[in-house]
């Protein structure tokens, strides 16, 4: 196995890992971190890989380094999901995701239906067609076809049965890399 020499990987991490450091930060709401963590297992994966970008050159591999990167946060998401938590949310930053970037839209749309689908079909649809539909009480009432106040409270319902949801899931403790 060829591994990338000290040059090139200096000469990566000076030309790409400001960039990297802060999409990675965005990804991880704020968790330096976790940032840091995920920009050293791409650099140590374009060490292992110099194949992989030797082609397109140092300079232009961004393309394939922040591919690497999205990657690699995507399992540890995974990952850390699958695990029991470790260390308490409270300590972690509450950045709101970037708007317009798809991948931590489709992080937080992994989030929200794990937590939705905790409630009662009745209640998830309500709220489903409120919020992330962007309907409003009459229009959730005529898509359907159930009563304005069945509407209201449903919604109500739903709001109060997702506060000690994500109460738990804030006492969770949470992973970290080493």
């Amino acid at each position: 196995m060829a591994y990338a020499t000290d040059e090139t990987i200096r000469e990566l991490y000076r030309l790409h890992s400001g960039y990297l450091l802060r999409t990675l930060l965005k990804v991880t709401k704020g968790d330096r971190g976790r940032a840091e963590d995920i920009l050293q297992e791409t650099m140590t994966r374009a060490w292992r890989h110099p194949e992989s970008f030797a082609a397109s050159g140092v300079a232009r591999c961004r393309p394939w380094l922040c591919t690497v990167a999205r990657r690699i946060a995507i399992d540890k998401h995974r990952w850390t999901t699958a695990r029991p938590r470790e260390v308490p949310q409270e300590e972690r930053s509450r950045e709101p995701a970037a708007p317009g970037n798809a991948f931590d839209d489709t992080v937080c749309f992994i989030d929200t239906e794990r937590l939705l689908t905790r409630l009662a079909p009745h209640h998830r649809e309500v709220l489903v067609q409120l919020h992330l539909y962007g309907r409003s009480m009459a229009q959730t009432a005529e898509a359907l076809g159930i009563p304005v106040g069945t509407v209201k409270s449903r919604s109500f319902t739903a709001v109060r049965a997702l506060r000690p949801i994500l109460a738990a899931e804030r006492r969770q403790p949470t992973v970290t890399s080493n």
